[in-house]
């Protein structure tokens, strides 16, 4: 039997002597019980990118790969006690908004932000199911507008939550681009367009800034049943970047770079019996089997 290990000195360093911390990135969004999307997937994709993840729960859900069961709200106050603990505490370099269920909730966002000056704010309006069921309500979607737009770096709605948005359907790359100029006009800053559903081989997203910057990204299709997650991660990712110090252009690029490998990396992987989730955490271990002899 080998000889018991000697114990180690525990090394402690005085908190005024320690100088660096991780980038931090603030999640506010619904939590996702199956662990594909929301909450869930944003802290596995801060993690996987070098960040330090905090989160304010804007709802709970119980759903699973193949459906949402139940959503239970949380309290507009709950929700501004969670963003303030964290950002008085430890404060947040970069932030990615999610599910946003009722005006007040919206609301209640609006005031942290400007409350806290927070800088670096990447929102993902989830309003529509997979399903095609509409999530938010018009009152809600006004006040998101009017509260939310001005005040985050960046929104990046899908096509149905960009038609729903415009209150027209998008169904071209033309469409597209006249719904971002229109976005930008209701007081975005910048929009990233994901046009992942509009058919064939190609994916094209489209960046848009506020003074006629625009960039599309387009890449080959992955085919995959896992698909799971994949606007909260994005978004995510793009937040991580920002917080890692990367500009708007390059975040989004970083991010789209990722996802696209957790998509590839997670389309032979079976995960329930619906959509399953991507496969977040594919980047460190591809660089092991990449480095191993």
């Amino acid at each position: 039997m080998p000889a018991d290990l000697p114990l180690q000195t525990p090394v402690q360093m005085p908190i005024h002597q320690v100088s660096f911390h991780f980038p931090r990135v603030l999640s506010i969004a619904g939590s996702d019980s199956g662990g594909g999307a929301g909450i869930q997937a944003d802290l596995k994709t801060i993690s996987a990118l070098g960040c330090f993840g905090m989160t304010a729960i804007t709802a709970l859900t119980a759903q699973n790969t193949q459906g949402v069961r139940a959503i239970h709200a949380v309290p507009p106050q709950m929700l501004a006690d969670q963003i303030d603990a964290v950002l008085e505490d430890i404060g947040v370099d970069a932030v990615k908004i999610g599910m946003l269920h009722s005006p007040d909730i919206v609301r209640t966002v609006a005031q942290a932000i400007a409350r806290h000056a927070m800088h670096n704010v990447v929102f993902d309006p989830v309003m529509v199911a997979t399903s095609g069921a509409v999530l938010i309500d018009d009152s809600a979607i006004a006040v998101l507008v009017q509260e939310l737009f001005p005040q985050v770096a960046l929104i990046t709605p899908n096509l149905d939550e960009a038609a729903l948005l415009v209150k027209r359907p998008l169904q071209s790359e033309g469409d597209m681009q006249e719904a971002a100029t229109t976005l930008l006009a209701m007081g975005a800053r910048a929009v990233l367009l994901k046009g992942g559903h509009l058919q064939g081989e190609v994916v094209s997203d489209l960046l848009a800034v506020a003074g006629g910057q625009t960039l599309w990204m387009r890449d080959a299709r992955i085919h995959t049943p896992n698909t799971h997650g994949t606007g909260c991660t994005l978004s995510s990712a793009i937040a991580s970047h920002l917080a890692l110090g990367q500009d708007l252009v390059q975040a989004v690029q970083s991010a789209r770079r990722y996802i696209r490998g957790a998509l590839l990396h997670g389309a032979q992987v079976r995960t329930g019996h619906g959509s399953g989730p991507l496969n977040h955490g594919y980047a460190p271990v591809a660089m092991v089997l990449q480095t191993a002899p």
